[in-house]
């Protein structure tokens, strides 16, 4: 990636052979190359270099679900767009958002005014833009209920919007989005107003600060449910809590999450996961697929 080493594009921040760790929520990425991108502009010139030149790029977002092992592959990038605080400060029968936006940031909103439909996201640690690549979601749906449009910068450099109708999602992903396409911002809805909904989103947040390490450096689920199989739930049925190594081990609290306790490295949580995936099929006969993606 020498052709980026004294690349100067205007709202595009390099950082060549840096750390990665603090853009993972596990807190586990090596060293490697990133770029932090503050406007659609500059992601389109970023974009028309890395192709030019056949550099592999793939988005960070929020660092959650996912681990980065393939460091000397590709240019990771981080959208950091600018936000109107004062955008949210009134109710709207839809929001225009950039793919930068933080969750955390909506839920407050829909705490204030009562919105129904935004539980579905209650404490979940990404931007608008890669919970909707994922379909991430909770107990409570996922956030394609309330996705009205999605607009992507091509590689070619095109811009496009995914109408509601083009929108197709299963559990976990989205069936949409073509090679090298990036979300760079969406529309999305409510589901009408009740101002009992704020307390609902509180508690169902305790919930889940009181079942799940939020507090911890993980990824969020490593495993998708299988069918009616919580990947959790068979992870402590099995007495798998706790497998691991000194560093990478599963969640004393919940089983299907991963905690970098120190030192760990991404090589090491690959291990484990192999490991842990041939103990739960050894314990269970299940085979549960990988939530958390190794790029």
């Amino acid at each position: 990636m020498k052709t980026l080493e004294n690349t100067n594009i205007s709202d595009v921040v390099l950082y060549m052979n840096t750390n990665l760790d603090r853009y993972t929520t596990i807190k586990l990425g090596g060293n490697g190359n990133l770029a932090i991108c503050k406007s659609i502009e500059g992601l389109k010139s970023l974009i028309k270099i890395l192709n030019k030149n056949d550099i592999k790029y793939h988005l960070v977002g929020w660092g959650a679900n996912q681990v980065l092992v393939h460091t000397n592959m590709y240019l990771y990038i981080k959208l950091d767009f600018a936000v109107d605080r004062e955008y949210l400060k009134e109710v709207r029968d839809e929001y225009d958002l950039p793919a930068s936006f933080p969750l955390n940031t909506l839920t407050s909103h829909a705490v204030k005014f009562g919105l129904l439909g935004w539980e579905v996201f209650t404490g979940i640690p990404a931007s608008l833009g890669g919970a909707i690549c994922m379909n991430a979601g909770t107990s409570l749906g996922e956030i394609c209920e309330i996705v009205k449009e999605v607009t992507v910068l091509r590689p070619g450099g095109d811009i496009y919007s995914y109408k509601q109708e083009e929108l197709k999602f299963d559990y976990r992903v989205n069936n949409f989005l073509k090679l090298g396409e990036i979300i760079i911002s969406a529309k999305i809805i409510h589901k009408g107003i009740d101002t009992t909904q704020g307390a609902r989103i509180k508690e169902y947040l305790e919930y889940r600060k009181s079942t799940q390490p939020l507090k911890t450096k993980n990824c969020g689920s490593v495993f998708k449910n299988h069918g009616h199989f919580k990947a959790g739930i068979t992870i402590d049925k099995c007495g798998l809590k706790g497998f691991g190594t000194e560093n990478i081990q599963v969640s004393h609290m919940h089983g299907n999450f991963i905690e970098n306790n120190g030192a760990g490295s991404s090589t090491e949580f690959i291990q484990v996961v192999d490991n842990l995936k041939k103990e739960i099929e050894r314990y269970s006969g299940q085979k549960f697929e990988l939530e958390v993606k190794i790029h």
